[in-house]
């Protein structure tokens, strides 16, 4: 496991888009910059950062928006990183091949080097998330990365319910897991189960916090966004990072803002070495996990 020589600090991008990729690739920029001018040395962006949620509806049209994965975007944000110097996470519509797409994130080094990128594993098709639709599963594995500031575990949204996927991501070391998201409100559900799901959310990824003893930073959209037909979805923000403990360090509100926390891997170390639940494991007990569901 590779170890930090210090605390480092996340700094997570909560905006809202605009139908214009090149206009949210310039306001993410400065946040970024703003980040980096706060003493952000890893900034994570929101899932699928460069336009609306456009898997509200099914469209064709959309796979417009994809990109080669490294691409256009990458190599601007490449330039960014070695300028500020930082970390950069950019989820972006991966175009792999005709009829091939993937909601993927990248990584780039402090020195504006792409290391690589994750594809999401887990796609959901819910209403108003048509993401069957226009992704394809990812197939390169739960990953981490060794940037120049620390060990990185990227997820993305719909990973995040599931504890099999922090499980392995942290099982490599990771200091950090990251879930850029795109999670909100149907209207309709808003006055009566809001903040239940709110919670759920923020319930859910603390658990893994603490069952992995690893930090988990959560990066959210934010506004109300209706591309096409339907109600539309209200993004809910609440962006947050917990630590080994699971408690919050930093949390966000429902508006546009870049949120900072300090991660201090002595932490990591303590918490693990007290609660050692990655040592107790009876991984000679665990084959049947790998089928969809036990019959009675």
């Amino acid at each position: 496991m590779t170890v930090p020589a210090s605390k480092f600090t996340l700094g997570l991008v909560q905006m809202a888009c605009t139908n214009d990729p090149a206009e949210n690739l310039a306001l993410a920029s400065s946040r970024i910059e703003e980040a980096a001018r706060e003493g952000a040395q890893i900034v994570c962006m929101q899932e699928l950062f460069l336009a609306p949620y456009f898997c509200q509806s099914e469209d064709p049209a959309h796979f417009d928006l994809a990109e080669p994965v490294p691409g256009p975007t990458t190599e601007a944000l490449g330039k960014l990183a070695k300028s500020l110097e930082v970390v950069i996470v950019a989820p972006l519509f991966e175009r792999r091949a005709p009829g091939i797409y993937h909601n993927s994130a990248a990584v780039i080094d402090t020195d504006g080097s792409y290391l690589g990128h994750y594809r999401k594993m887990h796609i959901p098709d819910d209403p108003l998330y048509h993401e069957k639709f226009y992704f394809t599963p990812g197939d390169l594995g739960f990953r981490c990365f060794d940037t120049r500031v620390a060990r990185i575990g990227l997820l993305i949204c719909w990973d995040q319910w599931y504890p099999e996927a922090a499980r392995l991501t942290a099982l490599q070391g990771a200091h950090v897991l990251l879930y850029p998201s795109a999670i909100g409100w149907h209207p309709a559900e808003k006055e009566a189960e809001g903040r239940a799901q709110v919670d759920a959310w923020q319930t859910v990824q603390r658990g893994h916090a603490i069952a992995n003893g690893v930090y988990v930073a959560a990066v959210n959209r934010v506004g109300y966004e209706k591309p096409g037909a339907g109600d539309g979805i209200e993004f809910f923000g609440h962006s947050f990072v917990a630590d080994p403990f699971g408690r919050l360090i930093a949390a966000a509100a429902e508006s546009e803002t870049v949120l900072l926390a300090e991660c201090d891997p002595a932490l990591q170390e303590s918490v693990r070495r007290d609660w050692p639940f990655l040592r107790d494991r009876r991984v000679d007990a665990y084959a049947p996990i790998t089928r969809r569901f036990i019959d009675p």
